[in-house]
């Protein structure tokens, strides 16, 4: 670990979640040099997995690190001088202070996330009660007429026949685009210089190996006593020569949406946030514009041009195409839907879209100092659950520049750690690789 004062030159590379995160909570602890570059001319980058019309706030972590950490950042959520309306449990908010919810209430203001389960799983197990021992407030849905319960009049749901769950009071969404965007233009204010455009191309070394700048694509350099790499999921592609395979594989995951009519949408506008931790399938209620998202968080695809490293193919990349998704996917969106909303899934599919996850293994972030470079901080790997810790995952960055960071948590993080030994939530396999000629088309998307 380098010593870093506080005026050191820091360059930290993606204005993601991550990396906006960081530098934000740098700059209230003193830096005053923080320079923050991005490949995508326009920010929040367009293509990138925080650019999204929503993202799952929980705080149900079969491991309790994670559990205590969401449970924090949902409460950083709710100030609304700082975040706005970014964060959405219009429910708790009404009645975020009292410790029981009156059943009367819910159905009147409903939502929160539903873990739905139809045969119980050992990390949904494990879930549960690390919400009970923190004091998160759920409600134990046991039968199928007590989960058709939590539903507003007039919505059609599936018979949940075998199924059963928990509502928990104290999850929601975040509108991901604007949440990026509001803490954009925070660490502006707070003094971080931006420039978006400026894709990384390589690491500047010294004499002695340890990093002193950045290379970007457009031939710019940029010193720096301190190297942040907040890439995402571009991160295995764009810096080869780190060999990060290991704690760092681009995946793919897909998602689609439809729209609704405004009629349609009011009778699902309180609708809960539906997670499934057995088949990955998550869903949300209709946004502002009347549009319902929902996917499948799993082990994804990988597109690995010349056998490189899996490298994520976008809207920006490959234009529309760059969105399509394979056809197996299409039709395993469909059948996710149907058994929530049976009505909703005989619907066209208006948009779908691959959203590119930077994975570790063991699905635990990588966030410290690279093990044979002192000039170079990871914090990366988000594994498709990191966009909730936008308020504070940057505290854990932070800490680690600063080595105040846990040692637990430090060896939790370490880039050359073996796997951390905790029951993940996906279990459908291994990654599969992205077949550009099995791709969706427009017919495909009809029901």
């Amino acid at each position: 670990m380098s010593r870093i004062e506080k005026d050191s030159k820091i360059v930290i590379v993606g204005a993601g979640v991550f990396g906006l995160s960081t530098a934000e909570y740098l700059l209230k602890r003193g830096y005053t040099a923080i320079t923050i570059l991005d490949r995508s001319a326009e920010l929040p980058a367009p293509d990138a997995a925080s650019c999204d019309i929503n993202k799952i706030v929980r705080s149900s972590y079969s491991d309790p690190f994670y559990t205590k950490l969401a449970k924090d950042a949902v409460d950083l959520w709710r100030d609304q001088n700082q975040w706005g309306d970014t964060y959405h449990d219009f429910f708790v908010r009404l009645f975020q202070h009292a410790t029981q919810i009156p059943d009367a209430l819910f159905r009147r203001y409903r939502s929160g996330v539903f873990v739905i389960s139809s045969g119980g799983s050992g990390y949904g197990d494990g879930a549960y009660q690390n919400d009970v021992a923190l004091g998160v407030r759920l409600k134990d849905l046991k039968t199928p007429e007590e989960i058709k319960s939590i539903f507003p009049p007039g919505v059609k749901t599936a018979s949940f026949e075998g199924a059963s769950g928990y509502i928990n009071y104290d999850g929601g969404w975040a509108f991901a685009s604007q949440g990026v965007a509001v803490l954009l233009e925070r660490v502006k204010k707070l003094g971080a210089v931006v420039y978006p455009g400026k894709g990384a191309s390589d690491l500047i070394k010294a004499e002695d190996g340890t990093t002193k700048g950045v290379k970007t694509t457009d031939g710019s350099s940029y010193d720096a006593d301190l190297v942040v790499i907040a890439s995402g999921s571009w991160t295995p592609s764009t810096f080869p020569k780190l060999n990060l395979y290991d704690k760092c594989l681009a995946t793919g995951q897909v998602l689609a949406t439809i729209q609704l009519t405004p009629e349609e949408a009011e009778r699902y506008r309180n609708t809960p946030v539906i997670l499934s931790f057995e088949s990955g399938f998550y869903s949300f209620p209709p946004n502002a514009d009347n549009i319902v998202k929902f996917a499948i968080h799993g082990r994804g695809y990988l597109h690995q041009p010349n056998n490189g490293p899996s490298t994520p193919r976008t809207k920006l990349s490959d234009g529309q195409d760059g969105l399509r998704i394979p056809k197996q996917a299409v039709k395993d969106l469909r059948a996710g839907l149907a058994t929530v909303y049976p009505e909703l899934s005989q619907k066209p599919f208006v948009t779908t879209r691959l959203c590119w996850y930077n994975d570790s293994p063991d699905d635990d972030f990588v966030i410290g100092y690279h093990p044979t470079d002192s000039r170079l901080v990871l914090a990366t790997s988000g594994s498709g659950h990191a966009y909730k810790f936008l308020p504070n995952i940057g505290r854990l960055v932070a800490d680690a520049i600063e080595g105040k960071l846990e040692p637990e948590l430090v060896k939790k993080f370490a880039l050359d750690r073996a796997s951390n030994d905790h029951l993940p939530w996906r279990s459908d396999g291994s990654s599969r690789p992205l077949n550009l000629a099995e791709l969706c088309t427009a017919d495909d998307l009809l029901p």
